[in-house]
């Protein structure tokens, strides 16, 4: 496109001047959205957790602890100013039920999912549902193709499976008063969505591979249902889309609109992990992202970041942060846990960012397990310390920022 001539340019320039309405009417939309959510911290600022693995981890054992006293990690969270809960959905993790000897509930299908938004609207939490479409986890190296398609060969079936997947499982929380309040479209779909594990036939969405067109298709077909609930409702769903690593989100964004075609949408978001995003330093972030703002009128959000209080194990499954290097500045401890979080919020804020999530800071040390292991594999990541105690690190909620 970007050689196709002046008369592409024209084409595009006016096509640009109505998708910047369209972008502010979104913008207005969204500030409307949170002006309205509790301010018990940061001033219409998202201060986003990621609980999904709660309901699991207390099934088996783990117990939250504030000052020695049993607490909900919901409720405790909010009451130090979180004020958003992320939960993700896998459309039929049944492999969990091989992890266990009895019969356990389908952690993160859709009655594990809906049982932990009941929960966070109980403390007073807004809500951010995050659909994988995938089984299993979905990450920029594996987007597993959902079984219950896995024979599907054309695009357009694909597209009007997902739409109707989508509006069946939104339908079905509006039926119980639960539909959240924002919505992801995919988890960091770096490289697209439902191409690892697909046989030859299935339609191509790996848009490192060129293929957005079909990406893009699927992609709003999921967003119409979202609208197409709304409307019928009367609610106005923030919409995000998600690629892990801020350097990923400066080539991604432009093609997701203008290859894609995907442009209704509300927020980006992105994962910030310093273990693996390393192209773009901490102190970068927020020049990347004020540039972004500024060039696409697209709200961004940090939808996952994490970071150690120690280098130490709880238990013997393996963690996934140890001895890596450590961020300038913010050591491996509680404290310099907390910093990094204030730093970072700060950081963002600055650049006209409108919310930050913490990916599972309730992961403690249990009897649940997962793929890979028994107990947590971030533990030394969580907001509650090896004797299942809050720490200080909360504190950043509620931090004065400038």
């Amino acid at each position: 496109m970007r050689n196709a001539g002046i008369f592409v340019m024209v084409i595009f320039g006016v096509l640009s001047m109505v998708l910047s309405q369209a972008c502010s009417d979104d913008k207005e939309k969204l500030v409307d959205v949170i002006d309205d959510e509790n301010d018990n911290s940061s001033k219409q600022f998202m201060m986003g957790v990621d609980l999904s693995y709660v309901n699991q981890i207390e099934d088996n054992g783990g117990v939250y602890l504030e000052n020695g006293i049993a607490t909900d990690p919901y409720e405790v969270l909010k009451n130090h100013g979180a004020n958003y809960v992320r939960l993700r959905l896998w459309h039929n993790p049944d492999w969990v039920f091989d992890l266990y000897d009895n019969n356990p509930p389908l952690y993160s299908g859709f009655y594990d999912v809906m049982k932990s938004i009941q929960r966070a609207k109980d403390a007073g939490m807004s809500v951010l549902l995050d659909f994988h479409y995938s089984d299993t986890w979905a990450d920029p190296g594996h987007q597993d193709v959902p079984k219950a398609w896995q024979d599907i060969t054309s695009i357009d079936v694909l597209s009007d499976s997902v739409y109707n997947y989508t509006y069946h499982i939104l339908d079905r929380l509006h039926s119980k008063g639960l539909l959240p309040e924002m919505i992801q479209v995919g988890n960091e779909t770096n490289c697209g969505m439902m191409f690892t594990n697909a046989k030859p036939e299935f339609p191509s969405l790996n848009v490192c591979q060129g293929n957005w067109s079909q990406f893009g298709q699927v992609i709003n077909s999921a967003i119409k249902a979202i609208r197409d609930i709304d409307s019928r409702v009367g609610q106005e769903t923030i919409v995000a889309l998600h690629v892990a690593d801020p350097a990923t989100m400066q080539w991604w964004l432009p093609d997701v609109i203008q290859k894609g075609g995907i442009m209704d949408f509300d927020v980006m978001g992105f994962s910030y992990y310093h273990i693996w995003h390393t192209s773009i330093s901490f102190n970068q972030i927020p020049g990347v992202v004020e540039d972004l703002i500024n060039r696409f009128n697209k709200d961004i959000v940090l939808l996952e970041t994490a970071y150690p209080f120690t280098t130490a194990n709880n238990d013997n499954y393996p963690n996934i942060f140890y001895t890596q290097n450590v961020v300038s500045g913010f050591p491996y401890t509680v404290e310099g846990q907390k910093n990094f979080m204030i730093s970072l919020v700060q950081n963002l804020k600055n650049a006209g960012a409108i919310g930050a999530f913490y990916w599972e800071p309730a992961w403690i040390t249990s009897d649940m397990r997962d793929l890979w292991g028994t107990g947590s594999s971030w533990e030394n990541c969580a907001f509650f310390n090896f004797s299942g105690n809050l720490t200080e690190v909360v504190e950043y909620f509620s931090y004065e920022y400038e």
